[in-house]
């Protein structure tokens, strides 16, 4: 596939765009955890983990994501995998952070879903677009797309069937329902919009 544009990102773009990502995906996980909803990808077994045995989510997210930063190393840089490593530890405070500044005292669950699958599907893409990821399976995601073209928002919605078919033993069927929805909004974004060939960051 030709490539058709080539975008130059100086450290203060890859900043503000990494941290705009940050702070969306902080955004839409703190919705999505207030309604009690969870999601797919690695954020969804974190949340799945966190639920179970009572330890944060940022804690047991940044956990959970160490020994992806080995294949993101040796297949995909050492540029995306310090990005990823750091805004996976930014967003494991961000979501530790904002409750505390924001409380959900009302909120639907469809409504949350919605919202949260908008908030992080464009957070992700600005993180892709400045070379970055949340690491875990969206790194598998990418290298799939990067080395084969089926689109990596294909791929980690396939994974999220899996991990909410698990889910379905855990947890009341309308909660796996609303978080399907909430995924399949966000998996969808990143689908339609994010593509090697359209944006290219070097």
């Amino acid at each position: 596939m030709q490539r058709n544009q080539t975008t130059d990102h100086s450290l203060t773009d890859d900043i503000q765009g990494l941290s705009l990502g940050i702070f969306l995906c902080g955004l839409g996980i703190h919705l999505l955890t207030s309604v009690g909803l969870i999601t797919g990808q690695t954020a969804g077994l974190a949340v799945i983990i966190a639920y179970l045995t009572g330890y944060s989510f940022g804690v047991v997210f940044f956990a959970i994501n160490l020994p992806f930063y080995f294949l993101a190393y040796k297949r995909l840089g050492a540029e995306f995998t310090i990005k990823s490593l750091i805004s996976v530890s930014l967003l494991s405070v961000v979501t530790e952070l904002l409750p505390f500044g924001f409380v959900v005292q009302a909120l639907n669950p469809a409504l949350g879903a919605v919202m949260f699958g908008s908030l992080v599907g464009l957070g992700l893409l600005a993180m892709f677009r400045h070379n970055g990821s949340l690491g875990g399976l969206g790194v598998i995601a990418l290298l799939i797309q990067d080395t084969t073209g089926f689109k990596a928002g294909w791929v980690q919605l396939i994974t999220d069937g899996v991990i909410f078919a698990v889910a379905l033993l855990l947890f009341p069927a309308t909660v796996v329902v609303y978080s399907l929805l909430g995924a399949v909004v966000l998996n969808l974004i990143i689908t339609f919009n994010h593509r090697r060939d359209r944006y290219i960051a070097i």
